[in-house]
């Protein structure tokens, strides 16, 4: 039997899908870690944050927080997580994982939308000198062209900057709230109130150089300090930082 063609139909081409391509991208993120002590956050606890905050707004405020418990006691439920990040949100701080947490804790952090965060490191005050190796670092620098990104304006607050390839270069201030994230060094030629990141991918030979050093966070190849950890004596100097011995270096230039 023949089948009559419906001519609206003939020499039509089938419906063809266009399937969107998916980019990943890697991005460059400053947390801030929150350790916790103890049981459920008293509100001693959040008077003391309070005064840190009106302290530090622009390093704070609306910054990314990871909570560690690795002193937390309790905090097993997922309820009680949820209502400790809500509380915290409250105070523009953006808790979205945990980390140093144990298989109860990380179960409630799940049931409260938190996601379990490797441990970082913070940079050690200490004389510490473990046996470690830094070949890594001068592969990645050694094997990446440097490749360095020159501004020639000064970097407002809430502004980032990134130097995926090299060295970043910035002729004028750098305000509080901003940032700058280097593959290789970065050189400052004025005041640094914000936060410098060098070695970003791990160069543990980068090295960050500002005219007048009055930063909210300071870090080499992973390592940081914050401001409260820098010694009075190289505030609103000419400085390098760089990495000797696994400790973050800070020192004077003439």
């Amino acid at each position: 039997m023949n089948v009559p063609q419906d001519d609206t139909l003939k020499g039509r081409a089938e419906p063809r899908t266009e399937v969107r391509p998916i980019q990943i991208r890697g991005r460059f993120l400053t947390a801030v870690a929150l350790k916790i002590e103890g049981g459920m956050p008293d509100e001693t606890f959040y008077a003391a944050l309070d005064d840190l905050l009106r302290q530090r707004p622009h390093f704070l405020i609306d910054a990314p927080l990871i909570l560690d418990l690795e002193l937390a006691e309790g905090l097993t439920d997922a309820a009680d997580m949820k209502r400790l990040a809500d509380t915290l949100k409250d105070r523009k701080f953006l808790a979205f994982g945990v980390q140093n947490a144990n298989p109860e804790q990380l179960a409630a952090a799940a049931g409260a939308g938190l996601i379990a965060v490797p441990p970082g490191r913070d940079a050690p005050m200490r004389d510490e000198r473990p046996e470690r190796r830094r070949a890594a670092g001068r592969a990645v620098s050694a094997a990446t062209p440097a490749a360095t990104r020159l501004i020639t304006t000064p970097v407002r607050s809430g502004q980032t900057v990134v130097a995926d390839d090299g060295d970043l270069v910035v002729i004028g201030s750098v305000a509080s709230g901003a940032e700058l994230i280097a593959r290789g060094n970065v050189h400052v030629y004025g005041a640094l109130r914000g936060r410098a990141m060098a070695g970003a991918h791990g160069d543990q030979t980068a090295r960050i150089f500002c005219q007048s050093l009055d930063a909210e966070l300071l870090a080499v190849a992973g390592l940081y300090r914050t401001s409260e950890n820098l010694e009075h004596e190289v505030r609103k100097r000419s400085v390098q930082v760089f990495l000797q011995d696994d400790r973050l270096c800070v020192e004077t230039l003439g």
